[in-house]
């Protein structure tokens, strides 16, 4: 397609409008796919909470000890041979309690956590490449569908083997959920309803799943059958295939002409207005098949998906240490994880009002920039007010989180959209591969994973200021297209 045709997609389908009944109900529809993933992702701190416990006591052990003329002369200390005993006045069973992950065996739960993250980098990867090739609504519902039954088999798991393997496989379709969606959103709603989608129904939808958390954790507190809770809902979106239309702009990159003008046609008649005879003009044959090496083409293109890189690593890592952090604060773990939410949407909401004020690089330097500062002084206060610090360092990050998503997608070009999310979530996702052991090391200082994040989170700040401004243009479609950094030439290399 000609770079003039692909560049004036939004012109072409500007008879559409803006807030018509195609566009609300497809924000609507989309958003019911987040709601599962905001608590899908951060179930695994309930299930594999740890409980206080002791060691269990046999009293025939020792009363055949008290009862021996032998006595050992020995100050070895034993292991709790006969097991433990945990606790049930906050949890029925986690899988800590079940398979006593505690001393020798307390390792296997951050190993878990890891896991599944190791299963979400793997899925952005490949799932990144695969809605490229395949399309955007393939990959949005095999992904729904591959976490949620996951979890439905891992809450029937007989053993942590079992159940670290399945985490891995339902962390594959977690990420690549959520940002297939946002994709196939964002190519379809014109720029206004686009950003409304993006912040509001995918960033506030993300967070209501969330909120929706510490109540299935409170009312559920046997692992088992809140993993089975948290899996139903997503596979009732599942009879949507019929209704969620693919990508137009995917189509016409597969010079798939008529599937994209059919999609355009049924949303003028939901909108009810008139189209023209032809919307896209037919075009010849021209290179639609891209791969991830295509993200270092061009000096532009290069430019930003390096510093993408470490900046989606840094804010995923803070992002999801302060998640997975959430039951470790001082008070009760149920209104800790539900404040975490209402935080988070609020920052979701207070970036839909500001960012149409700011730019977005500013906005993103601002909002880490205050996120890193309140970690790093955790260190230096009282008990009292290291909890509500966390917090609001929380909503910094909240907001860097919702907005990077909409920044790299005005970023990339179409053809290499999604490869260009997928590269970036994955590298994002070694982040929250680290992030349960950084946590750890706050057994020995509680402000070491703190001092981590805090420092992490300034330094990509910074260079959030060196990427173009994306606000008010259109979406690019070709890799020349891309906008150049500053300070860098604006010179493409075909």
């Amino acid at each position: 397609m000609s770079d003039k045709k692909e560049k004036d997609f939004d012109d072409v389908t500007l008879f559409l409008g803006d807030y018509g009944p195609f566009q609300i109900t497809l924000i609507f529809l989309l958003s019911l796919f987040i709601i599962p993933n905001g608590y899908m992702g951060v179930v695994f701190v309930f299930v594999s909470d740890t409980p206080d416990f002791h060691c269990k006591v046999n009293e025939n052990r020792y009363k055949e000890r008290l009862n021996s003329s032998q006595v050992s002369p020995s100050n070895d200390t034993e292991a709790c041979a006969d097991g433990w005993d945990f606790s049930k006045d906050i949890y029925t069973a986690t899988i800590v309690s079940e398979w006593e992950l505690v001393c020798d065996n307390a390792w296997k739960v951050p190993f878990s956590s890891s896991l599944y993250f190791v299963g979400v980098l793997t899925g952005s990867f490949v799932c990144g490449n695969l809605s490229d090739r395949i399309g955007r609504k393939p990959v949005l519902f095999l992904t729904m569908a591959m976490q949620c039954i996951t979890a439905l088999i891992q809450a029937a798991s007989v053993n942590w083997g079992m159940f670290t393997m399945l985490s891995c496989l339902r962390g594959f379709g977690l990420t690549s959920c959520y940002t297939t969606s946002l994709i196939l959103g964002s190519e379809i709603l014109s720029p206004k309803p686009r950003m409304a989608y993006n912040l509001l129904g995918q960033s506030v939808g993300f967070g209501l799943g969330y909120a929706l958390l510490p109540l299935f954790g409170y009312f559920i507190r046997d692992w088992r059958m809140l993993l089975v809770a948290c899996a139903i809902p997503g596979l009732l979106v599942m009879p949507l295939w019929w209704v969620v239309p693919e990508s137009p702009r995917w189509l016409l990159q597969k010079n798939r002409l008529k599937e994209a003008e059919a999609v355009i046609r049924k949303a003028a008649k939901m909108n009810q207005v008139s189209t023209p005879d032809i919307i896209f003009p037919s075009k010849e044959d021209e290179r639609n098949s891209y791969t991830c090496l295509d993200l270092l083409r061009t000096s532009n293109i290069r430019i930003i998906t390096l510093m993408g890189i470490f900046m989606w690593f840094t804010c995923i890592l803070v992002f999801s240490g302060l998640s997975l952090n959430t039951s470790n604060l001082n008070g009760n773990k149920y209104l800790n994880c539900f404040i975490s939410a209402v935080i988070d949407i609020a920052a979701y909401i207070m970036t839909w009002v500001m960012v149409s004020r700011m730019s977005r690089p500013i906005f993103v330097f601002s909002s880490m920039m205050f996120c890193g500062i309140l970690l790093l002084i955790i260190q230096l206060v009282p008990d009292g007010v290291y909890c509500a610090l966390a917090l609001s360092g929380r909503f910094g990050i909240s907001a860097a989180y919702s907005i990077m998503f909409v920044f790299f997608i005005e970023l990339m070009p179409t053809v290499v959209r999604n490869t260009g999310l997928g590269i970036f979530s994955t590298t994002g996702r070694i982040g929250s591969i680290l992030c349960p052991y950084i946590i750890y090391l706050g057994v020995y200082n509680k402000g070491t994973p703190y001092i981590v994040f805090g420092s992490m989170s300034i330094v990509a700040s910074v260079l959030t200021l060196f990427l173009p401004d994306t606000r008010n243009n259109k979406l690019p479609e070709l890799i020349s297209q891309v906008q150049p950094c500053c300070y860098w030439s604006n010179n493409q290399v075909e």
